[in-house]
């Protein structure tokens, strides 16, 4: 095991690549009670055409895909691994992004016996055309339910319109037609590509003895075959800069309308340390300027343009990245206005030296809480990994950051042929 030493937050990381190419990360913290295992696939929803290893071709998959195998791996046939779970007192649950599906447990004890229980039901399909096709009609009610929340509806909606080709365009959980058209066949496709150990890490965090884990975690792997498999391509559209739409408008049975502005921030693949501060300096000029105790938001609270919905968020990863502010308003049109006049003006905002301290400052702040959590240093090891970075040192990057950096950034953020629009008024 190779061990890392980050002392600037006192924390000690054991790292592993076994033989068979799966990535284990292990972080021991004695002191606590519980324990956090995920186990994550470098496949999400935006992963639908990719070049398998020693072939030429380009092979596709439907949309909704990697959902619909994080469904399908936890029914075993004769049973379900959440029993399995339960039996060992834990919680165990999935989920699926754009970029990655992982299957997590939290647990107060039988650490090393859930942490094989959940390499064994990953790494174990039970996919039969009965059980496949079992499961469409309660995919499709997840769908359903999804795409009758307001929250839900926009956020999509703004991912159409921002992005014309590129496949993060489109819901992680297809399209009805997708869904119930999907096959036991091509969902094998996926899972011998992206299911195999070389393309996963297993993080496990919390109260555990780091060397009785990793012999267990070899043990494990050591008694399964996997066949051999060499790097394949993943396949991405050409997206063009500017957004799709501009525009849309949408209407759903709400009381107040909603809207949502977008910004498409970039696509393409870019270098790991451009990625690591391009999204370091967006959630921090977001937190800046749009936090609930910053000017903006209180001169939006009290003309009463937003409520207690206001929200931004911004996703920035390997091929694609956006941001989304937005609110309930009674006057959606005004607010985009007044949103959009505020981002342009970011360009020339008067910045000083003292002002960029201090939301350093409260930037590591902020990161030193996360980091108080088991399930936030697995899950942060895992991200930063698969992108060529590292998430404990996160603080350092920070720290090294410069006024110059942010009005660099600034200055090119906003362009209006990369802003979208979306709204929801009532029926």
């Amino acid at each position: 095991m190779e061990k890392l030493n980050f002392t600037t937050i006192d924390e000690v990381v054991y790292n592993e690549q076994l033989p068979n190419g799966l990535n284990v990360i292990l972080i021991s913290k004695k002191t606590l009670s519980k324990t956090f295992g995920i186990f994550t696939t470098d496949f999400g929803g935006a992963d639908l055409e990719f070049i398998p290893y020693n072939e030429t071709e380009a092979v596709q998959i439907p949309s909704g895909t990697a959902h619909y195998l994080e469904h399908k791996l936890f029914d075993k046939g004769d049973h379900d691994v959440y029993t399995e779970f339960g039996k060992l007192g834990s919680d165990a649950n999935a989920y699926t992004n754009d970029s990655e599906t992982s299957y997590y447990f939290t647990t107060v004890g039988n650490e090393i016996e859930n942490v094989e229980l959940l390499l064994n039901f990953v790494q174990d399909p039970y996919l039969t055309d009965d059980t496949v096709n079992k499961e469409k009609g309660i995919i499709s009610q997840e769908y359903q339910m999804y795409a009758d929340i307001p929250e839900q509806r926009i956020y999509l909606a703004v991912q159409e319109s921002l992005f014309a080709k590129h496949p993060v365009r489109h819901e992680v959980l297809g399209t009805l037609d997708s869904i119930n058209n999907m096959t036991k066949e091509q969902l094998l496709t996926a899972y011998e590509t992206f299911y195999h150990p070389t393309n996963m890490t297993l993080a496990v965090s919390g109260n555990f003895d780091t060397e009785e884990m990793m012999t267990a975690i070899r043990s494990n792997q050591e008694l399964k075959k996997f066949p051999e498999i060499g790097p394949f391509t993943r396949v991405y559209p050409n997206e063009q800069k500017e957004v799709h739409e501009s525009q849309q408008i949408l209407h759903m049975n709400v009381s107040v309308p909603k809207m949502m502005i977008g910004i498409k921030e970039y696509v393409g693949e870019i270098p790991s340390k451009e990625l690591g501060m391009r999204k370091l300096l967006t959630n921090m000029t977001l937190d800046y300027f749009y936090s609930r105790s910053g000017t903006f938001y209180q001169e939006l609270a009290e003309s009463e343009l937003i409520d207690s919905s206001f929200i931004y968020t911004s996703v920035i990863d390997k091929t694609f990245g956006f941001t989304m502010i937005g609110s309930n308003s009674a006057h959606p049109e005004l607010l985009a206005e007044q949103i959009k006049k505020q981002l342009k003006s970011l360009s020339s905002a008067d910045l000083e030296e003292q002002q960029f301290e201090r939301l350093k400052k409260r930037t590591i702040g902020k990161t030193l809480r996360r980091m108080n959590s088991i399930e936030n240093n697995a899950q942060g090891m895992i991200w930063n990994r698969n992108r060529g970075l590292s998430y404990f040192e996160t603080i350092p990057a920070i720290q090294q950051l410069t006024l110059d950096d942010w009005k660099t950034f600034l200055f090119s953020w906003i362009d209006e042929e990369r802003l979208t629009v979306c709204t929801i008024m009532p029926e």
